[in-house]
Order: C-alpha cells, then sequence, then structure tokens
C-alpha cells in the first residue's frame, strides 16, 4: 500500500471500468479471509510470552522447566459475630474443603486449620487451593468450583463464604470484557449509521460506508487469525481492531463519498465527479493510511508481545479499509450513480438543502475570526492545549489490578477487598525463582536460612515465606507477600529493596546461581520500566517517518514540521485529560467513571501511535484541499479560508463519528477500555476542533507563501503530491462500464 501520483486514480478507474469483478472480487475476499480465519483459530499471547525484564525471565525459568503455578484461589470465610474457634465456624470451613475438593477440579486443598490462614481478630480465615492444570485454562474450569462453594454460602447463611483468586477473577474478568465488547459492536454500528443518515439525508449512502468498514473488519479479523501462529494476539488487540477498523473505515468512505457527491452538486458529470474524487479523497485515504500504518509499526520496537499483537491487528483492519475504500467503493459509486441518494430521509434532507454553501455558519464565523487576528487566536489555543497537558508531568501508569479494571460495587472486586482488609498486604505472591546446579546444596540452603531472616526485618516481605525445591529441573521456587496492595508505592518500594539490598547479599551471591523475581508487582514494575526504555525509540520512529511522509505528500518542509508540532500537542492534551479524569478523579464520576490513580500501563504510548496516526484523516484531508487551491492559483490566504470551509462538514461529520464510536469504549465496565475511549474521543474531540478549525488555519495564515517552502536539496525526495484535482473528463466507455483514460 503505497501512496504515489496517479495511484489512487488507477485504482479508481480500474474500478469504475470493471466494476462487477470489483465487488464481487470484495465480497469473495471476505467470506475467504473470513472462514479460512476461523477455520485456523487463534493463538492469543501467554505470560511467557509478555514477560518482560527480571519478572518474564522468572516465568521463563518456569515455563521451560514446565513448572508454571497454577492459578491459586482462596475462599473467604468470615463471621462478625464469632471466631474460627466457633464450632460453626470450623463446620462452614470443613464444608467449604469437602465443596471445593468434591468438584475434582482442585489439587492442594489447605484448611486454615492446617495452615494458620486465619486474621488477625480470627473473624476471618482462607482456604487455599490450586485450580488443576495450566494457569492460563484455569478460567476455563473454575465454574464448577464457584457453584460449589455458592451452595456451601446457601448453607451456612449466618457466615460469609465467597471465593477468590487467579482463575475466578480472570473469568469474572474475561465474562466481564466478552459482555462489553458485544455491547459496544451493537451500540456503534447504529450510532455510526445514524450519524451517516444526518450526514447525507439518504438511506443507501449512509448504510454503504457502515457495511464497507464492517466487510473491512471481517476481512482484517479473518487475516490476522492466520497470522497468529507467528504472532500471537490478544483480547486487546481484538478490541482495538474493532475500534480502530470501524472508525477510520467509515471515515475513509465518508471522505470519498462526500467529494464525489460535492462534485455532482456542482455539475460535474458522474465519471469526472468519480474521478475527482479518486484523486483527491482517494488520494488522501492512502496517504492517511500509510501513515497509520507507519504510526503503528513503531508498536513493534516495545518488544512487548502485546504492543506487537495490537501493532499489527491495526495495520491489518486499515491496510483493507484503505483497500476497499479505493477499489470496492468506486465500483459500488459507479454502479449507483445518482441513486446512492436513493431513499432519502425527508426531513433531513431539506436541511441539507438549506445548508449554506461552503461550509456550515458556525466554522465559518470561527476561520474569519481566526485569520482576522491569526497570532493572538494561535497564541491562545496554542496556551490552552499546554494547560491542558500540564498534568503529564506527574503521570502514573501502572498495570491495573482486578479491583481497578472493575467496579467499586462489583463482586468479586468487594470480596478482594475484604480479605486485604483481614490480611493486610498484597494478596497476590510474588516468587522469587532460582536456578543453580545443586538448589538442595548446602550453599543454596544457606543462602535460603539467610533469605528468610533478612527479608522480614527488611520490610521486604511479612507473612510466612514457602520454598519448593524442584533438584530435577534445577530451580527452587520461593513464595513471599509483599507489603501494600500489589502495584503502589509501598509494594514497589519493598520490591526494590528486596531486589537491591536483600537478594544481592544471600542467593545472590551464590556462586553460578541465577535469580529473578517475579509475581503480579514484579511484572508492573518491569512493564513501565520497559515502556519508558522503548518510548524514545518509538516515539523517534513515528515521528521522523510520519514526517518524511508528509513532507512528501505536500512537498513542504513546513507543512511537515507543522503536522508534527500539532499533532504533539494533540496527545499531549488527551494525556491530560486522561491524567485529570483517571488519575486525579476531576469529572469522574460524570463520565460514570472512577479516580484509579493511575493509567493502565500501555495506554500513553499506544495512544501516542494510533492518534499520531488517526489524526492524519482530518490533517491530510484539509491540508489537501488547501494545497488544491493554493495549486489553482490561490494566495495561502484565500486557500486557507477555501479549503477549511469546504472540508468543514465532512470533517466535522467523521469526528463526530469517531468521537462517537470512542465513547461507546468510555461507557465500558473495564477500567482500562474507559481510558481507552475517553482518551482517543478527547483527542478527535480536540483535534478537529481546536487543532484544525483554529490552529492550523491561524498557523498557516501567519506563515502565508512561506507555507509551502521547500529547499532545493530536498527535491530530491520522492513525490506522493496527487496529480489535478480536475482531472479530464473520460472519454465514451463500453455498455456497463465507465470508460476513463489513465493519468492524472
Amino acid at each position: 500500500m503505497t501512496a504515489r501520483p496517479g495511484l489512487a486514480v488507477a485504482v479508481g478507474d480500474w474500478s469504475a471500468r470493471h466494476r462487477k469483478a470489483a465487488v464481487l472480487g470484495w465480497l469473495l475476499f471476505v467470506v475467504l479471509a473470513t472462514v479460512i480465519g476461523s477455520m485456523a483459530g487463534t493463538h492469543k499471547t501467554t505470560d511467557a510470552d509478555n514477560g518482560v525484564g527480571e519478572s518474564g525471565r522468572a516465568v521463563r525459568m518456569l515455563d521451560q522447566a514446565g513448572l508454571t503455578p497454577p492459578a491459586a484461589e482462596t475462599v473467604l470465610v468470615q463471621s462478625g459475630a464469632f471466631t474460627a474457634d466457633d464450632p460453626r465456624f470450623r463446620s462452614a470451613v470443613a464444608d467449604t474443603v469437602a465443596a471445593v475438593q468434591g468438584t475434582g477440579r482442585v489439587s492442594d486443598v489447605r484448611s486454615p486449620y492446617d495452615s494458620g490462614a486465619f486474621s488477625a481478630d480470627r473473624h476471618s480465615a482462607l482456604v487455599e487451593f490450586a485450580v488443576q492444570g495450566a494457569a492460563k485454562d484455569a478460567a476455563d474450569k473454575v465454574q464448577p468450583v464457584l457453584d460449589a462453594v455458592a451452595r456451601t454460602q446457601a448453607a451456612h447463611r449466618d457466615l460469609s463464604i465467597a471465593e477468590f483468586g487467579d482463575a475466578s477473577a480472570a473469568k469474572h474478568f474475561n465474562d466481564t470484557f466478552a459482555n462489553d465488547f458485544a455491547a459496544a459492536e451493537w451500540t456503534a454500528l447504529p450510532l455510526a449509521l445514524g450519524i451517516l443518515l444526518v450526514v447525507f439525508g439518504a438511506l443507501v449512502a449512509a448504510v454503504l460506508p457502515v457495511v464497507l468498514a464492517m466487510t473491512a473488519y471481517l476481512a482484517a479479523f479473518g487475516l490476522l487469525a492466520l497470522t497468529t501462529p507467528l504472532v500471537h494476539t490478544s483480547d486487546d488487540a481484538s478490541s482495538v481492531m474493532l475500534l480502530v477498523g470501524l472508525a477510520v473505515g467509515v471515515d475513509y468512505c465518508l471522505f470519498y463519498l462526500r467529494r464525489e457527491r460535492e462534485e455532482r452538486a456542482a455539475g460535474r458529470d458522474p465519471q469526472s465527479a468519480l474521478r475527482i474524487a479518486a484523486a483527491t479523497s482517494g488520494h488522501s485515504v492512502l496517504v492517511s493510511g500509510v501513515t497509520v500504518v507507519v504510526a503503528m509499526a513503531g508498536m513493534f520496537l516495545t518488544g512487548i508481545a502485546d504492543f506487537t499483537a495490537m501493532g499489527l491487528a491495526t495495520i491489518v483492519v486499515v491496510v483493507v479499509a484503505v483497500l476497499g475504500s479505493v477499489t470496492v467503493l468506486p465500483a459500488m459509486l459507479s454502479m449507483l450513480g445518482d441513486r446512492v441518494e436513493a431513499a432519502r430521509i425527508p426531513f433531513i434532507g431539506r436541511l441539507r438543502r438549506s445548508a449554506p454553501e461552503g461550509g456550515s455558519r458556525l466554522w465559518g464565523a470561527v476561520l474569519g475570526r481566526v485569520q482576522q487576528r491569526p497570532l493572538a487566536w494561535t497564541a491562545v489555543a496554542t496556551i490552552a492545549l499546554l494547560a491542558l497537558s500540564a498534568p503529564v508531568l506527574g503521570l502514573h501508569t501502572a498495570q491495573l489490578s482486578p479491583a481497578q479494571e472493575l467496579p467499586r460495587g462489583d463482586s468479586v472486586v468487594q470480596v478482594g477487598q475484604r480479605i486485604a482488609q483481614a490480611f493486610p498486604g498484597s494478596p497476590i505472591p510474588s516468587q522469587i525463582v532460582v536456578k543453580a546446579a545443586d538448589v538442595d546444596g548446602p550453599a543454596v540452603r544457606q543462602a535460603i536460612a539467610e533469605f528468610e531472616q533478612q527479608a522480614p526485618a527488611s520490610g521486604s516481605v511479612f507473612g510466612p515465606i514457602t520454598v519448593d525445591s524442584h533438584p530435577e529441573h534445577q530451580l527452587a521456587v520461593i513464595s513471599v507477600q509483599l507489603p501494600g496492595s500489589g502495584n503502589d508505592a509501598t509494594s514497589v518500594s519493598a520490591l526494590t529493596r528486596l531486589r537491591t539490598t536483600v537478594l544481592p547479599h544471600t542467593l545472590g551471591a551464590v556462586p553460578g546461581a541465577e535469580v529473578a523475581v517475579g509475581g503480579s508487582t514484579a511484572a508492573s514494575v518491569d512493564f513501565n520500566a520497559q515502556l519508558t526504555d522503548s518510548a524514545a525509540p518509538v516515539f523517534g520512529f513515528v515521528l521522523a517517518l510520519a514526517f518524511v511522509l508528509m513532507l512528501a505528500s505536500f512537498r513542504s518542509l513546513v507543512v511537515a514540521l507543522v503536522t508534527t508540532v500539532l499533532n504533539l500537542l494533540s496527545v499531549g492534551a488527551a494525556y491530560g485529560a486522561l491524567s485529570i479524569v483517571f488519575q486525579h478523579g476531576i469529572g469522574a464520576s460524570l463520565l460514570g467513571a472512577r479516580s484509579t490513580g493511575a493509567i493502565t500501563s500501555w495506554l500513553p504510548l499506544f495512544l501516542f501511535v494510533i492518534l499520531f496516526g488517526l489524526s492524519m484523516d482530518y490533517h491530510v484531508f484539509v491540508v489537501s484541499r488547501i494545497k488544491e487551491g493554493h495549486d489553482r492559483g490561490l494566495d495561502t490566504r484565500t486557500a486557507v479560508a477555501q479549503g477549511v470551509r469546504g472540508t468543514a462538514g465532512v470533517v466535522t461529520s467523521a469526528a463526530v463519528i469517531m468521537i462517537g464510536v470512542f465513547a461507546i469504549f468510555g461507557t465500558l465496565t473495564v477500567t482500562s477500555m474507559k481510558q481507552v475511549g475517553v482518551g482517543l474521543a478527547v483527542a478527535v474531540l480536540i483535534d478537529a476542533t481546536v487543532i484544525r478549525a483554529v490552529l492550523l488555519p491561524a498557523v498557516l495564515t501567519l506563515l502565508g507563501e512561506r507555507t509551502w517552502y521547500l529547499p532545493g536539496w530536498l527535491h530530491r525526495l520522492p513525490d506522493l503530491s496527487h496529480g489535478s484535482a480536475d482531472p479530464v473528463a473520460p472519454v465514451a466507455a463500453p455498455a456497463g462500464s465507465v470508460e476513463v483514460p489513465s493519468g492524472a
């Protein structure tokens, strides 16, 4: 998918001449990709794939030895009226142990009367066990255990008996995520269709972009499945694919269709209107698509499996959406002609016909004021965006726990909180994996004894320390609990002391031993460190390639620089909004969200690359129209006025669709998806209003003719700018097809 002069026109010409082949070929492609992809199945990322740093090394050491720990579960038995010494309490615990053992799905069941897992006031106790089989499959196996615990609770109504652990939390989270995903699918499509009905005032024109976007998503999903044996995918990647696929698929079609309708309204014949749409909007779609692909390719530089999965999923869906927009869409428009506006909505149609030419009155009025005082508007808009970006300086990221991902009133979250209150400290133990030639030898045994003395004394761990030796694999696994909630400052500080102070002087001092700390806290810290280390290469890669692409597309050093700066301001403002809402909780209740004290770790880098790509939808479309006017001989000020006014309607429509789709994700239950939706919606809102309607015209008006400056030594760059926006009218075509000359 390489944008070069005339490519969009050439593809559009072919599709118009062979419209039946283009449409049937697209349908066949979608069906084959979907069927073959579903037959192939998908391979999801595992903990071993996602692990980075020291914690990732610990996971891989266990995985290679076949010692991946099973999913740990607990049942909280609690009474406010009597303690664990009461016969009723003992009976409830005994029934719980018998119930979970009776499922045949668990192992290593430990009664608190054997393990001593009682709270300080002895009003709470934990029955501990593991779900049989691999931890990655535990969520699918835990339901019978949950049912057994529920029956025990029904038999002992004078106590509270509830299950919490890796498997039960994962199952609950997966079910919630799946329900959210289904709700997003069924809400986003009607919303996009409703907005398009208002935009076009006709049913056929509104349905066409939605159908193309969804068929592109289905085909991309099938194609992605074929790649997962090599590059594993994830649930996050699937959500992002739907989010981006629907947004860009509808927008690309909208740009193309609106330009074709605009040219027909101006008196062009159908073939010329279609050709102009290909030369302008079609070319903009190609440039925008290439920019999104370039930006998302930066995800591959992170070295994180989930990021690679999201990057590949987005690239695949954008490539397919671009392919559909420049091939099957021209073929469909050639087939339908003016019937694309069939089934008009009377009231909306009258509103559209009464709309002013050259864009909306609102944006026309704003633009007039901006061009009268461009320096003042540039200063005000820039200061406002920098102020909104200021909270980025204190941005805190973390891998969100289930309690942070799910609402406060959620049943699983409440059980976890009750366990944390009764048994203070991180609810999920950390593992210290030791690899040595003789893990049962005197040197390792002495080091473990020293560790058991020094670790609690340093405040790094608390409670019992469990040591499991596996001499056949040359491994020992030490389970410890860190103080704090697991991802707060207390837990992070304890982990740092453990790694830098305690272990180097105990287990790390054993000659030839390899020591690695794993667990959720370590994984979160290492994940953040990996993101920090990869941020500079990813940002540099995306900025550099996007800059070069804009330089080649518009043949202007200034436009490329302005594009980069404006996009950075947009991304910074989105970061600031996320920090204000989710980290500090300001306005969170208005959005149905809550403060979590942190932004999910992967989101800032993901937002940067995806927003840098998606913002090109509007930027390329608007600047292309400005350049068209300048190429026709208009001065820059007039070209800016005509370009912004001429694109105001379609940019507003496209932005409303994107904001609507993204806002749906902001209403979902899972916090990380809320953060994705809010971040993207805010960024698009800022991008389509403050950036495109105020800053861009203000800056270009200030620069005047200097906007188009290109140093002589850069003229040797590839020329990716589109050709004439007013191609020669096509010659007569054979019956049943549209024949157009090549060129343009």
